[in-house]
């Protein structure tokens, strides 16, 4: 209606069949949506999030990827590759590929099949559940009244889609969505487009045993379950967290028919990590994502995440910068224990080694949590010596801290590390003396100490034993020596509230 005079209007719709005029917008809305998945995204954004949509060149350019694949496997045309992309967590990219492309593909595509995969199955059907209530929505339905889910294969874990003909209660059926974590049987199911959406979470990623069997999954199981190998196409989407993670397993085959993307959170430490290295010139101020992932966030990150997981997880290179993780020259030596503030809490961490002669050393470390959330090291014993002479050494050691000083001790794996561990307490009698079994990499139990040695917040104290406690973190993880590492970090371990590796979403 427009208002001509106080008394007087128009209806610009007079006349106008108003159905009509709702049909022709959802064709456009329609034409747009099949041209554009970022457009899709847009659209149907709030139908899985009560945040506004944050949009940022990276996503436009991940829809364009994918656009591609999907109009190749829709037209059923050779596959020219499968994809891997890297990128930082907490930048959509669960919500573009495991929840809106596939309900993208299928509005066009109907009879597409889908195999989606993550580390957990909860993380998988949360994804599926999301699609499976676009699909329901009323939004949806009002754009796309044709297609709906088959009412008796209708479960999270696998359902299946239908087209339903106009004016009538027959159907066609289409394709279907199955999911399940990496590891799961897939026995009886094939897929088009095959999405694996975060194979490992940072603790698998930290043991030899989950990656090997992530790498295993996917050679054995899921390169079996395309439905056509000629067009067929997988989409793997993972942030790095090890040298030997899937992408780097995949890309170590060298395989032609891959195409890798790499997109790290900040590119003034990682620019050699993007690929395309084109796309560098749309980082703004070096950054990714500038509003998610600014410069304080990703600070307040590597020191939750560590030196390695930030270089994996953000840098997408689960390398640090420069090899070694430790900047050893920021450890801050002093004379006196005059120098620092008061001792809040003593450890002294021991990192056995199995037998006397050449092979890894006897270490205990002396750590002391500083009233100003500091740490001190003022004392390093280091030995290769005989099982006997090692445990009264041990026991001296404990009697000169006095016991104030809580003793830790590693725990080696099978039934002879727990005994000598075991038998190490006994010999401790009277002091405060525990063990624990370690499990995972090496590298990220020394993530958390190692961020503080490079923020310049851990001292030593002057003395014979400083040359070769520095060389051995300068050369970390790739050092001859790693047991005064292991024990340090150890202590510092048991000096700050428990932790975790963190993986942010």
């Amino acid at each position: 209606m427009i208002r001509l005079s106080q008394n007087s209007t128009v209806d610009l719709f007079s006349g106008v069949d108003l159905e009509s005029v709702i049909d022709m917008e959802n064709v456009v809305i329609k034409e747009m949506h099949r041209r554009s998945l970022y457009e899709f995204i847009k659209y149907f954004w709030s139908l899985i999030s009560e945040d506004e949509f944050h949009g940022n060149w990276h996503i436009e350019f991940l829809c364009k990827e994918l656009e591609y694949i999907a109009n190749r496997v829709g037209n059923r045309m050779p596959k020219e590759y499968d994809l891997i992309i890297n990128i930082p967590p907490g930048l959509t990219k669960t919500t573009l590929m495991s929840v809106m492309f596939p309900v993208w593909c299928w509005v066009q595509w109907p009879w597409m099949r889908f195999i989606a995969a993550s580390y957990s199955e909860k993380l998988s059907l949360e994804s599926a559940e999301m699609a499976r209530e676009i699909i329901r929505s009323k939004k949806f339905r009002e754009i796309y009244p044709e297609i709906d889910i088959k009412r008796d294969k209708d479960t999270k874990s696998n359902y299946r889609i239908i087209v339903k003909k106009p004016g009538s209660d027959e159907f066609d059926i289409g394709g279907n969505r199955f999911s399940t974590s990496v590891g799961g049987t897939l026995t009886g199911f094939h897929g088009d487009i095959i999405i694996v959406d975060d194979p490992l979470n940072p603790h698998q990623a930290s043991s030899e045993v989950e990656l090997n069997n992530a790498n295993r999954w996917m050679d054995l199981t899921l390169s079996t379950r395309k439905t056509n190998k000629a067009v067929s196409t997988m989409i793997l989407i993972m942030q790095r967290l090890h040298e030997h993670d899937v992408t780097g397993y995949l890309l170590s085959k060298q395989k032609k028919n891959i195409k890798h993307i790499s997109l790290p959170g900040e590119i003034r430490n990682f620019v050699d990590s993007i690929k395309p290295a084109s796309w560098a010139e749309y980082y703004k101020n070096d950054l990714l994502e500038p509003v998610r992932l600014s410069w304080e966030v990703l600070e307040d990150l590597k020191a939750d995440l560590g030196q390695y997981g930030y270089s994996g997880q953000i840098g997408q290179n689960p390398v640090p910068p420069g090899g070694g993780m430790f900047k050893v020259d920021n450890f801050v030596i002093i004379d006196s224990l005059n120098d620092v503030a008061p001792v809040v809490k003593s450890v002294r961490y021991w990192d056995k080694a199995a037998s006397e002669g050449k092979n890894a050393y006897t270490v205990g470390v002396r750590m002391h949590l500083l009233k100003d959330n500091k740490w001190l090291i003022d004392d390093v014993v280091r030995g290769r010596w005989s099982t006997e002479r090692r445990e009264r050494i041990i026991l001296n050691t404990a009697i000169g801290d006095g016991n104030g000083v809580m003793i830790w001790m590693e725990q080696e794996a099978g039934s002879g590390g727990k005994e000598s561990a075991e038998n190490t307490i006994r010999n401790l009698a009277g002091f405060s003396a525990y063990a624990e079994r370690t499990t995972g990499d090496k590298v990220y139990r020394a993530d958390p100490y190692s961020v503080q040695v490079n923020n310049g917040n851990v001292y030593l104290l002057r003395g014979a034993w400083n040359h070769d406690f520095i060389e051995e973190h300068r050369y970390f993880p790739f050092s001859t020596w790693k047991d005064q590492v292991d024990a340090a970090a150890g202590a510092f371990n048991h000096l700050v509230p428990k932790r975790t590796v963190r993986r942010i979403c």
